[in-house]
C-alpha cells in the first residue's frame, strides 16, 4: 500500500464479528451437568443426541445451575469502533481479549461514521430514556464533523511518524471512532452473561439499553452461537435471556 493511500480514510457504519473456532455443542452441557450424578458414567453423554435431553438444558437455565454452561469454548475476531471495546471489556469474568496493539503497527485509517438507520437523537433522562431518528440535517452534521475530524487527526498522526515520533505516541491523537480488531473467547455462560446486557430483546425479563454499535457485535455473536448451541439458545430466550 503506498503511502498516499494508507493516508486516504475509509469510513464504515458496520461492525464484523467472525467465528475463528469453537468447542460447543449442547452436548458438553449434558456430560458437565451429568456428572454430579453419574460420575464417570457421565462421559456416556457425549454419543448422546442432546435433543433428548432438551428438558435437562432448560431445567439448568430454569433454576439458575450455570457451570454446566461453561464447560465449552468460543472464539470470535471482532472489527469494531475502538469505542466498542471499551465498553467489551467491561466484561471481565469468563472472557480472554487480544486486540491489535497502536505500540507495535501503524494503525490504519478506517473509522466509523453511523448509518442513516442508527438513531441519533436521546430523549429523557439516564436510566429512563429511548433513541429516536434524527433530521437529515443533523445526519448530514454527524456524517461531515466526523470525516472531517477523523481526515484532521489521521493527518497529523502521519505527520508524526513521519519525523520519527514512536507510534506509542502519536496515536494519542487517534479518535475512539478509529476501528481496531481483536480476538475475544468465552463460553456460553459468559456469552449469555454478554448479551443479557449488550442486547435489547422484549423476551428479556430484565430491560437493558445498549449502545447500538455494541449490540450490533452482541447480535452476530449470538447468530453464530445460536448455530453452535441451539436448544442452549432457546433455553435461555424461553427463561428470559438471564444467564444462569
Amino acid at each position: 500500500m503506498t503511502d498516499e493511500a494508507a493516508a486516504t480514510p475509509t469510513f464504515r457504519s458496520d461492525v464484523t464479528v467472525e467465528l475463528v473456532r469453537s468447542a460447543a455443542t449442547d452436548t458438553d452441557v449434558l456430560w458437565a451437568a451429568r456428572v454430579s450424578t453419574k460420575g464417570e458414567q457421565s462421559l456416556d453423554a457425549l454419543q448422546e443426541d442432546p435433543a433428548k435431553s432438551k428438558g435437562l438444558i432448560n431445567y439448568l437455565m430454569r433454576d439458575r445451575h450455570g457451570t454446566p454452561f461453561e464447560h465449552n469454548s468460543m472464539t470470535f475476531l471482532i472489527s469494531a469502533p475502538i469505542f466498542v471495546f471499551r465498553e467489551f471489556h467491561r466484561h471481565r469474568s469468563g472472557w480472554s481479549y487480544n486486540e491489535e496493539s497502536g505500540r507495535y503497527r501503524e494503525l490504519q485509517p478506517v473509522f466509523y461514521v453511523p448509518g442513516e438507520e442508527r438513531k441519533l437523537v436521546q430523549q429523557g433522562r439516564p436510566g429512563k430514556y429511548e433513541f429516536v431518528e434524527g433530521t437529515p440535517e443533523q445526519y448530514k452534521l454527524t456524517s461531515e464533523a466526523m470525516r472531517h475530524a477523523y481526515q484532521q487527526s489521521y493527518t497529523a498522526y502521519q505527520e508524526m511518524l513521519a519525523e520519527g515520533v514512536a507510534r506509542e505516541v502519536a496515536r494519542a491523537v487517534l479518535p475512539v471512532g478509529l476501528f481496531s480488531s481483536m480476538y475475544a473467547t468465552c463460553n456460553a455462560r459468559s456469552l449469555m452473561h454478554f448479551l443479557s446486557l449488550r442486547t435489547k430483546d422484549e423476551r428479556a425479563k430484565v430491560p437493558s439499553f445498549p449502545q447500538r454499535e455494541i449490540e450490533m457485535v452482541g447480535e452476530q455473536m449470538e447468530a453464530h452461537w445460536a448455530q453452535l448451541m441451539p436448544l442452549t439458545r432457546a433455553a435461555f430466550n424461553e427463561h428470559g435471556r438471564v444467564a444462569p
